[in-house]
């Protein structure tokens, strides 16, 4: 074959797509999918962080919430003519914002937990 009709070569110089990867060098997400040592240790982790932020909240919601029924039962000097609807205030009002700003972090953290879990799965 004459040399201008001849296909011309290309030099592929990148890395070929299908690469074994090192020994030992293997992503999170197959050592979970696996079910793995490593796979379940990275699951736990995520596991301890979601159930530490949750017992934060529902601690925090224990101590400003749960107390209340002690503040009011404790016994006040003098005659207090309001007392009465000074509690249905506190109870079925001020006590909302409080839940609804707990849960809010409670999610926020909850998320950020997950976003840094799957961070660290996806190798980011």
């Amino acid at each position: 074959m004459p040399a201008e009709h001849r296909p011309r070569r290309e030099v592929v110089t990148g890395i070929p797509r299908r690469a074994g990867r090192p020994p030992g060098d293997r992503p999170a997400r197959s050592e979970i999918a696996e079910r793995t040592a490593l796979g379940d240790v990275y699951v736990r982790s995520l596991m301890r962080s979601q159930l530490r932020a949750g017992l934060s909240a529902l601690g925090l919601l224990l101590l400003l919430v749960g107390t209340l029924p002690l503040l009011f039962a404790a016994p006040t000097a003098g005659s207090f003519p309001a007392r009465g609807p000074v509690l249905w205030a506190v109870l079925g009002v001020a006590v909302h914002p409080v839940i609804w700003l707990l849960a809010r972090r409670y999610v926020r953290r909850a998320e950020r937990n997950e976003r840094d879990f799957t961070g660290l799965v996806e190798g980011r």
